[in-house]
């Protein structure tokens, strides 16, 4: 089996639910990546909200991959697109474009910021758009 090392980033259920079926298309962070684009990022969904004092959830599963190719200041009118509950300023939205699901949820650690992780690519492989 191929390994292939990917960057991937973790959101809180059901946010990655809704970017692997094309409901959520911001993401909306406080941060923003140091480069772009981000190409075949992976989404790990898991149940606990990740911060300092929770650094790490070895629960996630991979549920997309998808590519960041903009990222700008969050706006009001993007609440909907985010699958958000309301709006606050001072936050980034990232555009999750090339969206692909992920049909076999494989298990990948959940953890702070953008992170690599070590996959078999096969598990990959159906990724569907």
């Amino acid at each position: 089996m191929e390994q292939a090392t990917m960057l991937a980033l973790s959101v809180v259920t059901p946010s990655g639910s809704n970017i692997a079926a094309g409901r959520k298309t911001i993401e909306v962070r406080s941060w923003k990546p140091e480069q772009l684009p981000l190409r075949n990022l992976l989404i790990i969904e898991n149940n606990r909200f990740l911060n300092h004092e929770l650094l790490f959830d070895p629960h996630g599963k991979a549920v997309a991959l998808v590519d960041v190719e903009e990222i700008h200041e969050w706006q009001p009118n993007q609440v909907e697109a985010a699958c958000s509950s309301g709006w606050q300023p001072g936050y980034w939205a990232w555009k999750l474009t090339n969206v692909r699901s992920v049909t076999a949820k494989v298990d990948v650690p959940a953890k702070l910021g953008i992170y690599e992780v070590d996959l078999d690519e096969a598990l990959l492989s159906g990724a569907t758009t």
